[in-house]
This record gives structure tokens, C-alpha cells and sequence, in this order.
């Protein structure tokens, strides 16, 4: 959900041309409110944290107020659950 005052068709094109990151589109009630991170079937945690990082890059340069951080939070927790981590 986008912050009030702010374009979600305004950010996806941010990100489009400065990341080549295509953001889904919100649809009916929530047009220009949300983006949607979209997958073809193919997805692991690679794939989600190149997504996470093209978003969180787009959103500074869009000027869309947010908390950072989400990307390192994102990335300690698939490390800390990956199969081979080991857990004290």
C-alpha cells in the first residue's frame, strides 16, 4: 500500500526504468494505491531478494517515504532459516 499522496503507477515506472523491475499493477479498488511483486512460478530466495532490493531502491528514488531496512531484515531471516543454518 502505497503512503498517502503517492502514486503506486507513478512508482512502478521508477522502478521499470531505473531497475527494469515491472511491479504488477493494483486493479479495481486499489488502482494507483499498490504494486504487486509477481512471480511465473520460479521463485527461491534469490529471486524474492533481487525483487525486495529493486523495490527498496525505487522507493528512495521515488521519494516514497518508507522504513528501511526491509531488504537486510529480509536477508538475516532467510540466512537464519535456511536448511543448512545451524541454530544454538
Amino acid at each position: 500500500m502505497m503512503p498517502e499522496g503517492h502514486d503506486a503507477d507513478a512508482f512502478r515506472k521508477v522502478a521499470l526504468e531505473n531497475f527494469n523491475l515491472s511491479l504488477g499493477q493494483g486493479l479495481t479498488k486499489v488502482a494507483g494505491k499498490v504494486f504487486r511483486i509477481g512471480h511465473l512460478g520460479d521463485f527461491n530466495d534469490l529471486t524474492l531478494m533481487g525483487a525486495l532490493s529493486g523495490v527498496e531502491m525505487a522507493l528512495g528514488l521515488a521519494k516514497v517515504p518508507h522504513k528501511a531496512g526491509g531488504v537486510q531484515a529480509a536477508l538475516t531471516y532467510l540466512r537464519d532459516t535456511a536448511p543448512g543454518a545451524r541454530h544454538s
